[in-house]
Formats: structure tokens, C-alpha cells, sequence
């Protein structure tokens, strides 16, 4: 079964070597499994039982991706997280059962790349971890997102929808720029108030529901059933924009 989750997609971007992922879990069984499923999609794995060999391992091997728990024997997965966004930007993708609101926004305003609450299926957390390496967080600045039909041109601040263009206003053009900016990842909503409309504005959530219902209507995209942008609820946005 775990044959045919082989993707083929774990070399890094410069196609030298399969990506290093460092696997950060108290749980000896769920690491095996986890270690087996990324060794079969052709992924180097390191594995770490807790706080201080993750930090250990992270320091001396290196990884192109971490895959973190917060529930660790000898502390907690967020004091990892932020000893190592002290001198490393590497991806990271919190697999934690705790599935509180105020956990997911703590762990993506400390510096997560992601989040994925347990239990989690695996073509899903396969999808997250590609989501990750396919590059930095920040795309060029002559980046276009197309999955032929939306198209998002950043460096000619322009959308088009089946080539038509789409006219946008000035915050809904920078919430879909910011968006598309970490594509593939969860923006959060201070973040996103922060950035749309000062750091006075973190608390007013109302602001950024009506703009992205504005946004979602030009786009033509069905907040039931959204095709580019997702809610992750109490938490923020994520833009899916495969080619």
C-alpha cells in the first residue's frame, strides 16, 4: 500500500539529492510509520523522539523540511520551533493532536509553515510536505501562479480568469498577493490584518470576512466549495493554486 503512495516528487529544486525531512515525535510507532511513507516517496528521513536530539539533528545533519509534534517528553514542540527560528528558515509542518484554534495561530505566528491535526490522512500530509519544498516562502518577484485558468501575475499586478481580466480593488489585489505569495501554506489572520490594515487591527476579523467574500465573488470561487481559497477556521487562509 505504501508503494503506491510514491510520488516522485522529493528531489529538492536543484535535483542533486532526494530532500532531507526530520521527522520530531514522542510516539515510536507513529515515527516508523511516518519514517516509512516519506522513505517511499524517495525522501531522506531523519527521526528525533524529542526536543533536544530534534535540535541536535537539525544542527548536525541539517533538513530541507521538519515535520514537528508539540507534545514532546522534554518540552515543547513551540520552544523547539522558535530555538530554530533563530538561525534557520527551514520549512516546518506542525502534526500535533491538539486541535484548539489558539494552538494552530501560536504555532503559525511562531514561525510554522504549516499545520496538520491528528489524526491526518497521508496523500494529505504528502501533499503539505511537496506544498513546502517546492520553494521559499516568498516567490520572485517576476513570479506567475496559473493553473490555466486563474492567473496571477505579481510583477504586473494583474488576475485574469479564463484570460479575462479580473478588476480588483486595492486590498482585495494585496490579500490574494499575499496569499499568493505563500502559496500552498496557511496565512494567518493577524498576519493578514497586520499586513491589509495595520497592527492596530489584529482583533477585527470582521474587516477581513467581508473582503474576502468580495474576493471569492470576483473570482467566482464558492465558499461551500472554495477551488483557490481555503479557510482554515479561527486560524487564516490558504491559496491552492496547482498548474
Amino acid at each position: 500500500m505504501i508503494g503506491a503512495l510514491v510520488s516522485g516528487a522529493a528531489w529538492t529544486e536543484d535535483h542533486i539529492r532526494p530532500a532531507r525531512i526530520l521527522v520530531v515525535d514522542d510516539d515510536a510507532e507513529l515515527r516508523r510509520f511516518l519514517a516509512t511513507v516519506l522513505r517511499a516517496n524517495g525522501y531522506n528521513v531523519d527521526t528525533a523522539d524529542g526536543e533536544q536530539r530534534g535540535l541536535q539533528s537539525l544542527g548536525a545533519r541539517g533538513a530541507d523540511l521538519v515535520v514537528l509534534d508539540l507534545t514532546l517528553p522534554d518540552g515543547d514542540g513551540q520552544a523547539l520551533l522558535r530555538a530554530v527560528r533563530q538561525w534557520s528558515q527551514v520549512p516546518v509542518i506542525v502534526l500535533s493532536g491538539r486541535a484548539e484554534e489558539t494552538e494552530k495561530v501560536s504555532a503559525l505566528d511562531a514561525g510554522a509553515n504549516d499545520y496538520i491535526t491528528k489524526p491526518f490522512g497521508v496523500h494529505e500530509l504528502l501533499a503539505r510536505v511537496r506544498a513546502q519544498l517546492r520553494g521559499p516562502s516568498t516567490v520572485p518577484e517576476r513570479a506567475t501562479l496559473d493553473d490555466g485558468y486563474l492567473r496571477i501575475d505579481l510583477a504586473e499586478r494583474t488576475v485574469t480568469l479564463g484570460g479575462d481580466a479580473v478588476t480588483l480593488t486595492r486590498k482585495e489585489y494585496a490579500l490574494l498577493a499575499m496569499l499568493a505569495r505563500n502559496v500552498g501554506r496557511v496565512v494567518t489572520q493577524s498576519q493578514l490584518l497586520r499586513e491589509l490594515w495595520g497592527p492596530t487591527y489584529e482583533q477585527d476579523t470582521h474587516y477581513l470576512r467581508i473582503l474576502v467574500g468580495k474576493l471569492r465573488q470576483k473570482l467566482g470561487d464558492d465558499a461551500a466549495s472554495p477551488r483557490w481559497i481555503l479557510t482554515e477556521p479561527g486560524v487564516g487562509l490558504r491559496l491552492l493554486l496547482a498548474p
